[in-house]
C-alpha cells in the first residue's frame, strides 16, 4: 500500500471569492434566524444542502465550491490568527 499525501492548494483570487461566498451565506443564514456556524459546519460535514437557506441565493452559491476547498480556506485562515 502507497501512502501518499495529497496536496490541495487554491489561488489567492479563488480564495476572496469564497470568502465573499461565504460571508453571504453567513448573513443569509443569520437574516434568517439560524445560527450560521451550526448550519455551515452541518453543510460541510454532511454536504447537505438543506442546512444551508435559499434566502438571498446562499444554498446556490456555498454548493458551487467544493467541500475541500471550503475546508481549507477556513482551516488557513484560523491558523492565521
Amino acid at each position: 500500500m502507497h501512502d501518499k499525501t495529497m496536496i490541495f492548494s487554491i489561488s489567492d483570487n479563488r480564495e476572496e471569492e469564497v470568502k465573499s461566498m461565504l460571508k453571504t451565506v453567513y448573513n443569509a443564514l443569520e437574516e434568517k434566524g439560524y445560527n450560521p456556524i451550526n448550519q455551515i459546519v452541518g453543510y460541510i460535514l454532511s454536504e447537505d444542502p438543506t442546512y444551508i437557506t435559499t434566502h438571498k441565493n446562499a444554498r446556490s452559491l456555498i454548493r458551487k465550491v467544493d467541500r475541500y476547498d471550503l475546508l481549507e480556506i477556513l482551516l488557513k485562515n484560523y491558523l492565521k490568527s
